[in-house]
């Protein structure tokens, strides 16, 4: 599938900027996405030469001007179009797989970590497929009929994911691997209410939080406790978190933002913030989803106003 007629359908809806399209394709579990910017802004010159869209500067007295996209009548026709041709079968192709299919090389403790980390990830997807779904993120409702095509797709989504749980669960008792607890580390953390919030507050780890894997127990922690905020001593993070060499602080609030957690870092040493992490953590104070404090204080009223 094109990402080309993606970005129809979206028009079709409404008009949006380059930065909106991303976004919901981003966010989107079931929209074409290599994860290339570029991919996005080649589509739209594309459509604006075929003349499917059209664009409109809107400038701004405190903010870059946006250029906003409009889809045309003769690119609600290719869409039409598109939708009415003939369908592509879905695609079985899975890295996982793959991996699987050597997996008898490994030792049992090998397999179990194996799938311990497919089934977790899996987990955390439906949940964060679940928690979109609850939002209402790019939902159409324009129409009765419209709403019900959503829901199914929605529904089917979480149902292919709730079923490869059920599969790689199966597939674990099959082989005699029962899942336990054996070299997960311990997280300590307490529960905040704060305005309406549920703030899970990670005070401590032992050993710290060395891997991305290591990082899916905090948000399994607030998904058992709904909540959307997470708080984050620096003591539960090992040093290799403030060394962007290692590339541990991007793989771990890239799941972070997968879940659509809001999160805060409580820093009370300012000597690890440094370099090319303090420029990362300055960038993400421009968004709404990662900001740095030096006590647990500010951390909760930023969380529970915002």
């Amino acid at each position: 599938m094109s990402i080309n007629y993606a970005i129809l359908g979206m028009l079709s809806a409404r008009s949006l900027t380059g930065y909106d399209l991303k976004k919901i394709i981003q966010d989107s579990p079931f929209m074409p996405w290599s994860g290339n910017n570029n991919q996005i802004y080649k589509a739209l010159v594309e459509l604006l030469e075929e003349g499917w869209v059209t664009n409109e500067v809107q400038h701004q007295d405190s903010a870059p001007s946006k250029k906003i996209y409009t889809i045309t009548d003769a690119g609600r026709e290719e869409l039409k179009a598109w939708v009415l041709s003939p369908p592509e079968l879905p695609e079985f192709k899975n890295t996982f797989l793959v991996r699987l299919a050597w997996a008898d090389s490994l030792g049992e403790d090998e397999l179990n970590a194996l799938l311990t980390g497919y089934e977790h990830e899996i987990y955390l997807q439906l949940a964060a497929e679940e928690e979109k779904l609850r939002r209402g993120e790019f939902s159409q409702r324009r129409t009765p009929r419209e709403a019900y095509l959503w829901d199914q797709i929605h529904g089917r989504v979480l149902e292919q994911y709730r079923s490869e749980l059920d599969w790689i669960r199966q597939l674990r008792e099959d082989l005699g691997i029962r899942s336990n607890k054996k070299g997960e580390k311990p997280v300590n953390y307490q529960v905040v209410e704060k305005n309406n919030q549920t703030i899970v507050v990670v005070t401590s780890a032992e050993p710290p939080i060395t891997t991305g894997q290591d990082a899916i127990r905090l948000i399994e922690a607030c998904i058992e406790h709904n909540a959307g905020r997470l708080i984050v001593y620096a003591e539960a993070l090992s040093e290799d978190f403030f060394n962007l060499r290692t590339g541990l602080a991007g793989e771990i609030l890239q799941k972070f933002v997968n879940f659509s957690l809001r999160t805060a870092l409580v820093v009370a040493d300012g000597s690890l913030i440094k370099d090319r992490m303090k420029d990362l953590l300055a960038e993400s104070h421009r968004g709404n989803t990662l900001r740095v404090f030096a006590s647990q204080a500010e951390a909760e009223n930023w969380l529970a106003e915002s």
